[in-house]
């Protein structure tokens, strides 16, 4: 199939925000705007399309490793976990890790490990200058001043208050030719304007380039993976979630005869169900017993935070139904649209139940795993009172017992 990456790129980006609102209490559209920033300094330098549209997607992606549950506890009892965390060059080794199945069009090894690396070799690593990779030198020129400066909005004393530093840091934190090709962007009005929280979306769209891919649904399935990896590291609790969602949906799937391509297409919605509640604080998901009815409602917002994310993916329209989908109930009850059964078929039955059959075999903060019987008998009790599909409780008990 002709899989577009720009739109794929584009629709993840919003959740990746809500790792830094959450975790390092940053503004949204940080990501964007250092990617924005990147894209017009690596076309000033004479960048080609492959080259600007891997650079983007990797400024998108640049903190993903923020994600993971072990560096929160290291920056939660620290005033300023934005600094916190970008002193742990884990989060660099991490997030590289997380992207390498990411089908980039250019050699991008080593952005992310060294996106906080300086021209004259102070950072986690110790390169310098041409050491470091020129994608990998933008990422960090961008994330630093959208975090000292936060250029949402920006005055003319603030401008000038960059444009002073960017000169004071010459072969410094930067390069001289990124310095100069920062000089000669920073020069246009429209580059300051688009930065805006309003303009920001539409200006990335505008610079990002068009790139098709012919994908197969395994090789889609494949970045789907990157993001599954980003989800499940939010926390120790939820850390083999998605991963064994899809082993059991794979199962599934051949027990009741599919296809490949839908069963690989179900593999990506098991993978991106839960892509929503990276906008959830772990505060709320680690939490060690019963949520109130505010955090309650939070939570019942991931699904919703799910279907934007991936509605305007082309292809993705079945996938999205099923993986959004997976926390609505027959009888009305679910979240967060209150679907009836008339709405929802067979798949989303399906990803219903497992996604409660899942959870309940996983440790959480207020329960030991449960027994194959025991998790059954709760899936019996919904199906009971006409909350999930009994037939498919009866198959998962089949398959998995």
């Amino acid at each position: 199939m002709e899989f577009n990456l720009n739109h794929f790129v584009i629709s993840l980006s919003e959740v990746l925000d809500f790792i830094e609102m959450d975790v390092l209490g940053v503004t949204s559209n940080h990501s964007k705007r250092v990617a924005f920033i990147g894209c017009k300094i690596g076309e000033v330098l004479g960048m080609d399309d492959n080259e600007i549209f891997d650079l983007i997607t990797l400024s998108i992606l640049h903190d993903n490793g923020a994600s993971e549950y072990v560096l929160h506890e290291k920056v939660k009892e620290n005033e300023n976990k934005k600094s916190a965390l970008e002193g742990l060059k884990e989060h660099c080794v991490i997030g590289e890790r997380n992207i390498r199945k990411f089908p980039f069009f250019t050699d991008t090894k080593d952005v992310l490990t060294y996106h906080h690396e300086t021209h004259s070799g102070t950072g986690f690593f110790g390169k310098k200058g041409d050491e470091i990779p020129l994608m990998s030198q933008l990422i960090f020129l961008g994330d630093t001043l959208e975090n000292k400066y936060n250029l949402n909005v920006v005055n003319l004393e603030k401008r000038d208050r960059v444009k002073a530093f960017v000169r004071g840091n010459r072969n410094i934190l930067f390069g001289a030719n990124v310095v100069d090709a920062f000089m000669e962007i920073c020069n246009c009005e429209s580059f300051w304007m688009n930065l805006h929280d309003e303009f920001i979306n539409r200006a990335l769209e505008r610079v990002l380039p068009k790139c098709n891919m012919e994908l197969t649904w395994d090789e889609v399935r494949t970045v789907a993976e990157v993001y599954a990896n980003i989800i499940d590291s939010k926390s120790e609790f939820t850390l083999r979630h998605s991963k064994g969602l899809t082993e059991k949906i794979e199962m599934m799937a051949d027990y009741y005869g599919y296809d490949e391509i839908m069963k690989t297409k179900l593999i990506i919605a098991a993978d991106l169900h839960d892509i929503g509640k990276l906008a959830i604080s772990n505060d709320i998901i680690d939490k060690p017993g019963p949520l109130n009815e505010e955090e309650m409602t939070k939570v019942k917002k991931h699904t919703y935070y799910t279907r934007m994310s991936l509605q305007h993916i082309e292809g993705f329209e079945d996938i999205n139904e099923w993986a959004s989908n997976h926390h609505e109930k027959l009888d009305g009850t679910g979240y967060p649209y209150g679907f009836k059964a008339d709405r929802l078929d067979f798949n989303s039955r399906l990803m219903a139940c497992l996604d409660v059959y899942q959870a309940l075999k996983e440790e959480r903060p207020y329960r030991k795993e449960l027994s194959h019987e025991k998790s059954v008998g709760i899936l019996r009790a919904m199906a009971e009172n006409g909350g999930v599909d009994h037939n498919i409780v009866n198959d998962i008990n089949e398959v998995f017992s």
